[in-house]
């Protein structure tokens, strides 16, 4: 005890004499954001809102009860210890200066509840209800059932991580702004004008008008050192820690987290069986393309309105995978957009050409120039069941400009054209080049959108006599 005492003295007198000289790091470096600029400050976990308030203070030019410290959406409150605050290295703090309305009209109405702790340390999981809140028993049961938010990070991580809920100000986008209630379910959090507050920044507040002030939520990934108040993630708001230990509707076992689709029934799946999911309607391209959603999918188990409206839930697939979702989601809107693909195998390259034009050139692709009709090499006159044709650069061009370099690539072998003559025809109704890798002539259309029947000889809608004649050769 007597040593420990001298060597706090002598740390003491060595402070007084070499104030400069002596630099102690506390690990926890966070920003302080005030009306006068950006401060780098190094903290003690170990210390209370009060101790950073008289440390930051002078530096504002204020004393330390002049000062309030805003973080997540609430005000910070004195007793509040920073470890329990959910800081990351390089969070922004806000400081403002108390205005003495606010602090008649607040004076004995800060309530624990409210002010203490920053938003995602007073939320429980949405998914609980207020009875199995209140059977928590244990920290680890607590721990567990927290809110944990999930997020895709596009940098730096570029993957799904977990997510940490902030808060700002809908008009003028600052950070100084305390939330009237916490979000209760993700409705509050995607929807704009759900939530109210107050502003504490000084230009919104004199030139707000009379009305209530929005505030406006956001995500961030916890995984890496804050960048910013622009640092952004998106909610992967389909996946929740599995609260309740449901089974998965495919695989039957119980994983944490899980995917719950968008149904009324709240269908769940693991994450390792919705990727498969995925995969599987990927490679089959039953994908839907909705005009507002985009390329999605609805739950498994065909429920109604069941569409994935966030379509950064398929960033779950592998790189590879990933690729193919947006080739195929790219293809399908030039389809719907009027547009065509480039039948040349390996190119598939989407054309937006005016609907009466008949030569297609792959500009920007392969250079093919091909019958909008047929998806054979243009030709004049009728399109016939071979797609043999004459090319013609002038007749048809629609204003076109060929490139002499791609129009030499573009003459393809007999060999190459007899390849593409067998394994690749169009779909008689929606023009979707289709091909045929073995099997019965009776084909259906890959598109769902289409979803055509029809015979690969006749080139028409599949019917008994197709069956008969030629079902198999």
């Amino acid at each position: 005890m007597i040593v420990d005492f001298i060597r706090h003295l002598i740390q003491a007198i060595m402070q007084l004499i070499f104030p400069v000289k002596m630099k102690v790091s506390y690990g926890l470096k966070v920003y302080i954001k005030s009306s006068t600029g950006n401060m780098l400050v190094e903290l003690d976990p170990k210390w209370d809102i009060r101790s950073l308030k008289e440390r930051v203070a002078p530096k504002l030019g204020l004393a330390p009860e002049d000062v309030k410290i805003i973080f997540a959406g609430k005000e910070l409150m004195d007793s509040i210890v920073i470890e329990e605050c959910d800081l990351g290295q390089q969070s922004i703090l806000h400081a403002v200066k108390i205005r003495h309305v606010d602090k008649s009209q607040s004076s004995g109405n800060t309530s624990e509840s409210h002010g203490s702790r920053p938003m995602n340390e007073t939320l429980m999981d949405w998914q609980l209800t207020a009875k199995e809140c209140k059977n928590l028993t244990t920290d680890e049961e607590r721990e567990r059932r927290k809110a944990h938010f999930y997020v895709y990070c596009p940098s730096p991580c570029k993957g799904m991580q977990q997510g940490k809920l902030r808060v700002r100000c809908d008009s003028c986008r600052s950070g100084a702004f305390t939330v009237d209630r916490d979000p209760q379910c993700w409705a509050d959090v995607l929807q704009k004008h759900r939530i109210t507050g107050t502003c504490e920044d000084e230009v919104c507040q004199d030139s707000h008008t009379d009305g209530p002030q929005f505030a406006e939520f956001f995500m961030k990934c916890a995984e890496h050192a804050s960048q910013g108040e622009e640092d952004q993630a998106v909610p992967l708001y389909l996946i929740k820690p599995n609260v309740r230990d449901i089974p998965c509707l495919a695989c039957t076992e119980v994983s944490d987290p899980v995917l719950v689709f968008p149904c009324k029934e709240g269908h769940v799946t693991c994450l390792d069986c919705f990727r498969t999911y995925c995969v599987s309607r990927l490679r089959d391209r039953q994908f839907w393309s909705h005009p507002d959603l985009g390329y999605t999918l609805p739950c498994p188990a065909g429920c109604p309105d069941s569409l994935i409206e966030e379509v950064h839930h398929f960033h779950l697939l592998t790189n590879e995978q990933l690729r193919m979702y947006q080739q195929f989601g790219t293809e399908e809107f030039v389809l719907q957009a009027g547009g065509v693909l480039c039948p040349q195998p390996g190119c598939g390259m989407g054309i937006l050409a005016p609907e009466d034009c008949r030569r297609i050139q792959c500009q920007n692709g392969c250079g093919f120039v091909f019958c909008r009709q047929c998806l054979q090499g243009f030709h004049l006159g009728e399109c016939s069941e071979t797609g043999e044709g004459l090319m013609d650069r002038k007749e048809g061009s629609c204003q076109y400009n060929v490139d002499p370099v791609n129009a030499s690539q573009a003459r393809w072998d007999e060999a190459s054209k007899v390849a593409i003559r067998v394994t690749t025809k169009p779909c008689p109704k929606c023009r979707t080049a289709t091909e045929r890798d073995g099997g019965c002539m009776h084909m259906v259309c890959t598109r769902p959108q289409c979803g055509f029947h029809w015979c690969w000889v006749c080139q028409t809608e599949w019917t008994r006599e197709c069956m008969g004649s030629h079902w198999f050769g």
